[in-house]
C-alpha cells in the first residue's frame, strides 16, 4: 500500500516539527545542566531513570534495559556508565541470580548531585516549553504535550 505524495509530506513535516523542538529543548538543557551541576542531558538522564527505578519497584535494570530506558546503543550506554562510576556517581555489580547479568545503581553522592540538578533540569524544560509554544510551528505539539502530561494514568 502506497501512500500519497501528500501524507507523506505530512509525516516528514511532523518529525521536522518534533526534532526541532528535541533539539530546542536539548541545547538549553545541556546548557543549563552543565553549567550548574556538571552534568550532560544524557548523565542527568541516566542518573534520573536508575534513581526513580530504585524508588518505584526497589528492582535494578540491567544495561541492555538502561540503554532502551535511556535511548542510547547499549556501547553509548556502557561508556556512560563508566564515566558517572569513576565520578563517584553510579557502582555496579553482579546480579546475585545470573552471573552475567550486570546492575548499575545510583550511589548516595549520585543521588545528591542529582537532587541538586532536579529543579535545574525542571525549571529550565518548563522555560524551553513556553518559549517554543511562543513559536507558531511549534506550538501545537507543545500543546500535545501538555494534554499529555494532564491525561489521567490508567
Amino acid at each position: 500500500m502506497e501512500i500519497s505524495d501528500e501524507l507523506a509530506e505530512t509525516r516528514a513535516q511532523g518529525w521536522r516539527t518534533l526534532a526541532a523542538l528535541h533539539a530546542r529543548i536539548e541545547d538549553v538543557l545541556e546548557r543549563d545542566l552543565q553549567r550548574g551541576h556538571d552534568l550532560s542531558v544524557s548523565e542527568y538522564s541516566l542518573l534520573d531513570v536508575l534513581s526513580r527505578q530504585e524508588q518505584l519497584s526497589g528492582c535494578y535494570l540491567r544495561m541492555t534495559q538502561l540503554s532502551r530506558a535511556v535511548v542510547l546503543s547499549q556501547s553509548a550506554t556502557t561508556r556512560l556508565v563508566t564515566r558517572l562510576e569513576r565520578r563517584g556517581l553510579l557502582q555496579r555489580y553482579l546480579c546475585p541470580d545470573d552471573r552475567r547479568g550486570i546492575y548499575t545503581e545510583v550511589t548516595a553522592e549520585g543521588r545528591a548531585l542529582l537532587e541538586q540538578a532536579r529543579s535545574t533540569h525542571d525549571d529550565t524544560l518548563a522555560e524551553a516549553l513556553r518559549d517554543a509554544a511562543e513559536l507558531p510551528e511549534l506550538a501545537p505539539l507543545v500543546d500535545a504535550l501538555a494534554t499529555l502530561q494532564a491525561a489521567p494514568k490508567a
